[in-house]
């Protein structure tokens, strides 16, 4: 089966065209985005006119891409800038009317879930308790158990964007403004973080998404290009290191994973292609498989 992959994030709309079939891995075959920053586009804690028209913009363009490409169907979802926007409701309504495509909001929760089952898939039951972490371009998603669901799975809505657009807007933070957000980090983690320490140390933590990718990358491990099967990791120890000019995203995204790993205790963390995009397929295959049986 050919899929159509519609993934609105906090930062960037994603189509990707994949086959997929039951006990496969599901392969790219094309893959198309555009750097939507809509957890930028919020005004008032909505999003505003010009947040969707190039978001309604994106879907119409990607329905042509995924008819070309000869992709059977279209997922599309969206994530914490959409789902946190007072005019979620009226948005997609607009772009289902414009575009035939009715996008479906995530809530976090289902958002951590989904990660996770992706990243189970792809480090297998060799991973033990898996603790598993994803920023965002809105929220920080944080899941962790020994099965393919997670025995907890929350969210926190302090996402690289939208850390960017709150406290990033006019440059770069004084001293004292940075200290003020690196505590208010750490409490919103901490606040929870007890739903996935009372099971003790996981045997394997993984992290996913583009900012902890840009982070590994930034302290030395191997470019995409080498494809996805190369061993990356995060280490605690090399984040100090980050440079503040690696684009205003980085700096909080950095805060964020840095206090992930001082208050789970993890000097480490295994990099993970695979996220939600691969969750939401994974999911949907199974759904299939066990309508078929019936």
């Amino acid at each position: 089966m050919r899929l159509g992959v519609l993934d609105i994030g906090s930062n960037t709309g994603h189509l990707l065209v994949v086959d997929a079939h039951r006990g496969a891995a599901p392969l790219p075959a094309y893959s198309h985005k555009e750097p939507l920053r809509l957890a930028e586009h919020l005004e008032d804690g909505e999003i505003s006119r010009s947040g969707i028209k190039a978001l309604t913009r994106f879907v119409a363009d990607a329905v042509v891409v995924a008819e070309d490409k000869g992709a059977l169907d279209m997922l599309g979802f969206a994530t914490s800038a959409v789902r946190d926007a007072g005019n979620c409701d009226a948005v997609l309504d607009h772009v289902a009317d414009e575009t035939g495509v009715r996008i479906a909001v995530l809530p976090g929760d289902d958002e951590a879930r989904l990660t996770f089952l992706a990243v189970r898939r792809w480090f297998g039951w060799s991973a033990g308790r898996l603790a598993v972490f994803d920023i965002g371009g809105g929220s920080l998603e944080i899941a962790g158990g020994s099965d393919e669901e997670p025995d907890v799975a929350w969210s926190i809505p302090i996402g690289a964007a939208r850390l960017a657009r709150d406290y990033f807007r006019d440059g770069m933070p004084d001293d004292k403004e940075i200290r003020a957000l690196r505590k208010k980090i750490r409490a919103d983690i901490a606040q929870d973080a007890g739903h996935l320490l009372r099971g003790g140390p996981p045997d394997m933590a993984a992290a996913t998404s583009k900012t902890f990718r840009s982070l590994a990358r930034i302290c030395g491990a191997a470019p995409s290009d080498n494809g996805p099967l190369v061993d990356r990791v995060l280490a605690l120890a090399d984040l100090p290191g980050v440079s503040p000019s690696r684009t205003h995203q980085i700096v909080p995204g950095a805060l964020v994973a840095k206090a992930v790993m001082d208050i789970f205790g993890l000097e480490e963390l295994q990099i993970c292609p695979w996220a939600l995009r691969e969750g939401v397929i994974l999911e949907r295959l199974d759904q299939l498989s066990d309508k078929d049986r019936r």
